[in-house]
């Protein structure tokens, strides 16, 4: 099952895409059901009863469906990472929202899983030699972990992976749109990501899983970012 959150939904539907068609090339099943938005809108600034609302719909969705055989997968790390978190705290049904946490995956963890499993293989992709480098999502290194991008997207023969040494981007979901942060959002940046990037050479592909990074980073450095999921499905065969 995937999870189309509302940043793909809307702004990265292209991420979506090439999630889909590199899941469905690798030979797995893929379905979307209609459900509600993840409520990470809501959660970042402070609406929680209109959060918890759709916290209950979804784990009243997802509650029958979801198993260690069908896991939700998601693109986006704050939407799906909402299942494993702030649902514990805020859905109605807290037995059905714990059951669905433990099957709730990034699509990175899902692609670890699957590699460990023997179920995708190196001989599925390009023997195309390509240096990339990942800029780690907050979010996803405070409730996951940047070593399953790591592994997804050393699948490739040839590809020669790395993961910056850096901090937060700047934007921290909506933080950095709002004029009266705007500063110092682009000065956290500065700090250590923003002149990391601009050192690395323009055949090297950057990675970052979070669409609030990918779009601080292009601000900040006119250098696009792509999702793992992008960069990966340019190496299938």
């Amino acid at each position: 099952m995937l999870f189309c959150d509302e940043f793909t939904n809307y702004y990265d539907v292209s991420v979506g895409i090439d999630a889909f068609e590199l899941l469905s090339k690798l030979g797995y099943e893929v379905v979307v059901v209609d459900h509600e938005e993840s409520g990470r809108a809501y959660i970042s600034k402070g609406f929680l009863e209109e959060a918890k609302a759709i916290a209950n719909k979804n784990v009243n969705t997802f509650k029958g469906i979801i198993s260690v055989e069908t896991p939700l997968i998601g693109i986006e790390p704050s939407a799906i990472l909402t299942f494993r978190d702030e649902y514990l705290r805020l859905a109605d049904d807290s037995a059905s929202a714990e059951k669905l946490a433990k099957n709730c995956l990034t699509i990175e963890e899902f692609f670890k899983k699957e590699i460990i499993a023997g179920k995708i293989r190196s001989e599925q992709f390009s023997e195309e030699e390509r240096q990339i480098k990942i800029h780690g999502h907050c979010h996803q290194k405070s409730l996951s972990s940047i070593e399953a991008t790591f592994a997804m997207l050393n699948v490739p023969k040839n590809s020669v992976v790395s993961i910056y040494n850096s901090g937060c981007c700047g934007m921290a979901g909506s933080f950095g749109y709002e004029k009266e942060h705007y500063d110092i959002s682009m000065q956290m940046g500065e700090d250590t990501l923003f002149p990391k990037i601009r050192s690395t050479a323009p055949t090297t592909a950057i990675a970052a899983a979070g669409t609030s990074c990918r779009h601080q980073i292009f601000d900040g450095t006119n250098r696009k970012a792509q999702h793992p999921v992008s960069i990966l499905k340019n190496f299938l065969k």
